[in-house]
């Protein structure tokens, strides 16, 4: 195996904590998403459930452009591996990203019933397909898809949804779904909440067990025996989930922690079976893409470490000042005359 150096283990776990980062803050949006008719009656109650999440979706989504933009620059061998041989899953994860991005803004542009309807059924259907096949996608990344000895994918898209591939696609589904359902107990009122908290209650034992289902088949598959760290991580995980099932309907706050400690945990538990490879292959394990394979320069890494340090930072106030001056709960009576969240913010 190739030795790695400091730095690209250093952009390995920054890329890392990107993607953890879009999968805690996206997640619940997802779950938002694809709970706008279950939580949301009425016309006003659906522009509320929208509204909780109207300010802060969009900022979350930075957190994936940065990742895709990082492994691009910090690890161009391992981007073009991936884009290329995940070419047309990834198609489809933009696509349902481009027609839900695209509801939340058409969503109140018209004024009959069908328009919003359509609308509505496209923001369910785009965030069910994406955080379906972001799970997809990352299992297949850590139980090895066919790559030749020249790190280029010589399967088919069929290839990328296996069993393992599937359930894993599932958890991520059941977690968001869950991490979405309580984000919105946590941020509406009324009925609103009431349905929110009968969802999550319901939904939260189901994302437990697929999610544990889940790790034991990722820890036990670990090639060359069980993986220590990644197991113990994949056990807090599972014991997060655990919690999240016990509390979702009764401790809304603690409930949440729960399921965003589940995410962390369960995508950590990833990161830590993959390291130190970009790549694994199915094929054959002489195949695999080391990261000293598949990084850049290292003045090419100096470089965006610095960038990284002064300009990181920045971003991180920002979006935490737009979570707090957002904060507040909602309500159907707020959304009497109101187009945008700044006429919550002069309420």
């Amino acid at each position: 195996m190739d030795a790695y150096s400091g730095l690209q283990v250093v952009w390995f776990v920054l890329i890392s904590i990107l993607w953890l980062g879009y999968f805690l803050l996206e997640g619940f949006d997802f779950g938002v998403g694809m709970l706008i008719r279950a939580v949301g009656g009425t016309k006003e109650e659906r522009r509320a459930v929208l509204h909780t999440i109207g300010p802060i979706w969009d900022g979350n989504e930075v957190w994936l452009l940065v990742a895709g933009g990082a492994t691009f620059a910090a690890f161009p061998q391992w981007y073009a591996t991936l884009f290329s041989g995940f070419y047309l899953a990834l198609f489809l994860i933009l696509a349902a990203l481009i027609v839900r991005n695209v509801a939340f803004e058409f969503w109140g542009k018209g004024d009959t019933q069908r328009w919003r309807d359509r609308w509505e059924w496209a923001m369910i259907g785009g965030s069910f397909l994406a955080a379906l096949l972001w799970g997809v996608g990352w299992a297949n990344i850590v139980h090895g898809v066919p790559i030749d000895a020249q790190h280029e994918y010589t399967g088919t898209l069929f290839d990328l949804l296996k069993p393992y591939a599937l359930l894993g696609g599932l958890a991520t589904l059941t977690l968001f779904l869950t991490h979405g359902a309580i984000f919105l107990e946590l941020k509406t009122e009324g009925a609103m909440r009431e349905r929110a908290t009968a969802i999550a209650a319901r939904v939260a034992p189901v994302a437990a067990v697929v999610g544990i289902g889940f790790l034991v088949w990722t820890v036990a598959s670990h090639r060359g025996g069980v993986d220590v760290p990644s197991a113990i991580l994949a056990g807090l995980a599972a014991l997060a989930l655990i919690a999240a099932a016990i509390l979702a309907g009764r401790d809304p706050v603690r409930a949440f922690a729960a399921t965003a400690g589940a995410i962390a945990f369960f995508f950590v538990s990833l990161f830590v079976d993959l390291f130190p490879h970009a790549m694994i292959s199915s094929t054959d394990s002489a195949f695999d893409m080391t990261l000293a394979q598949s990084a850049s320069s290292h003045y090419t890494l100096v470089v965006m470490t610095v960038v990284a340090v002064l300009l990181v930072p920045v971003v991180l106030a920002y979006q935490a000042w737009t979570y707090w001056v957002f904060r507040h709960r909602v309500s159907a009576d707020d959304f009497g005359d109101v187009k945008s969240p700044l006429d919550l913010l002069a309420k």
